[in-house]
């Protein structure tokens, strides 16, 4: 297994943080309590990226903007959780969607972390069709969400809106939901940014409390 250094030494001016190592469940579980996250740097077998955003984009539980419209097109679905993992990685993968890049790689480590028990998918059903999803890892109070798809209107957000209630279950004092970066997209949805000392002190409080019940598995604080 990879360790990585203390983030307090990271450059304050550069989101990527450190080139190397490798996608072993040790490594990436080590990775996200230290604030960082992988994404491949180029073609398969190049050297892997680790980003620790210096503006990080964090999902206030009390803060996802719910439109009538949304809240009408919740209804329309059903939300599952951890019943299509590999689906929703493939549909997120999709080579035809802008800004790929799920790499077959990224692909094998996060199954493997799903069948470990650390990576979760929520889902929006339409009856029998995925028509949308997200996918994540959850350690502690912490879900890292790695990417979401939709191939019916608005079911990437009700999968959203269903992982924000879901994460608020139980007692959800100080539960993160982090999404890496504050798109243009997720900011009309209520994401927020903050520097990155102080998602670090966040994420500390997050990892020390219990998970979401329906994201739990024997073992995980």
């Amino acid at each position: 297994m990879w360790t990585f250094g203390d983030p307090a030494t990271y450059d304050e001016a550069e989101d990527l943080v450190a080139i190397g190592a490798d996608l072993e469940p040790g490594t990436l579980l080590a990775a996200y309590r230290r604030g960082l996250f992988p994404m491949p740097s180029g073609s398969r077998g190049d050297p892997m990226y680790w980003f620790c955003p210096v503006r990080r984009g964090v999902l206030p539980l009390d803060g996802l903007r719910v439109s009538r419209s949304l809240r009408r097109s919740a209804r329309e679905y059903e939300i599952r959780v951890d019943t299509a993992f590999e689906e929703v990685v493939d549909a997120c993968a999709d080579p035809a969607r802008d800004s790929g890049w799920i790499d077959p790689d990224i692909r094998a480590a996060y199954v493997r972390l799903h069948h470990l028990g650390w990576a979760h998918s929520v889902e929006a059903w339409h009856g029998e069709r995925l028509a949308g999803g997200l996918y994540g890892v959850a350690i502690g109070g912490l879900f890292a969400g790695e990417s979401m798809f939709h191939h019916e209107r608005d079911a990437s957000k009700v999968a959203l809106l269903g992982l924000v209630d879901l994460w608020s279950e139980g007692d959800p004092t100080d539960r993160l939901i982090d999404v890496q970066w504050a798109t243009p997209h997720l900011v009309t949805l209520g994401v927020v940014e903050v520097p990155r000392i102080d998602y670090l002190q966040v994420l500390a409080r997050a990892l020390a409390v219990q998970t979401a019940v329906a994201f739990a598995h024997p073992g995980m604080p």
